[in-house]
């Protein structure tokens, strides 16, 4: 059976009000607006046992908005995905479809790889 860790090292007791705990750096981030992102549309194989996955990269803002984006995109493609490490993975090869759903959006600053 598992121990239960009771205490993680953070802070026990303050005496002061204006303490802020619990901040998460990575949603403190601003999101920019989509005319001004950079995004990368890609294909890659590697690591993946030679199955093709369409990779979006270059995302700026918060992980929820990231979350949000990448669901958009699975749906529109109509195949599965997933959001790992600040990029977006859709399966297949859906580069073209992509693209055009990020250019329709607002996304004007696209890159293709």
């Amino acid at each position: 059976m598992a121990k239960k860790k009771l205490y993680d090292g953070g802070i026990v007791y303050s005496t002061n009000p204006n303490i802020k705990l619990f901040v998460d750096e990575r949603e403190a981030s601003v999101t920019l607006p989509p005319k001004d992102r950079l995004l990368i549309v890609s294909l890659d194989a590697k690591q993946r046992g030679g199955k093709m996955v369409t990779l979006v990269k270059g995302f700026s803002g918060t992980e929820t908005d990231l979350e949000k984006l990448g669901k958009q995109l699975k749906s529109y493609c109509g195949t599965g995905g997933a959001v790992k490490n600040n990029e977006i993975l859709i399966q297949g090869d859906n580069r073209e479809k992509i693209f055009q759903w990020l250019n329709r959006n607002g996304y004007f600053k696209l890159k293709k790889n």
